[in-house]
């Protein structure tokens, strides 16, 4: 796997991955879709720590800056 989510995407992946893990915790939302807030919200935070992104190759997107 080779890196394909750079240093802002980054960031805003793991803030948007945190904010979604407690606003789906503290049930902002309805009973099910708490569950899928909070499970969008691992997945922007796994995704951000591991620097890689599956749908990007997919897309042809890499917001790393070397090549």
């Amino acid at each position: 796997m080779k890196a394909n989510v750079g240093g802002i995407d980054r960031v805003i992946r793991l803030i948007a991955g945190i904010a979604l893990i407690a606003f789906g915790a503290v049930g902002g939302l309805a009973a099910p879709w708490n569950y899928v807030a909070m499970g969008v919200g691992v997945v922007f935070a796994l995704t951000a720590v591991i620097r890689f992104c599956p749908l990007y190759p997919l897309l042809g997107i890499n917001t790393c800056g070397g090549k």
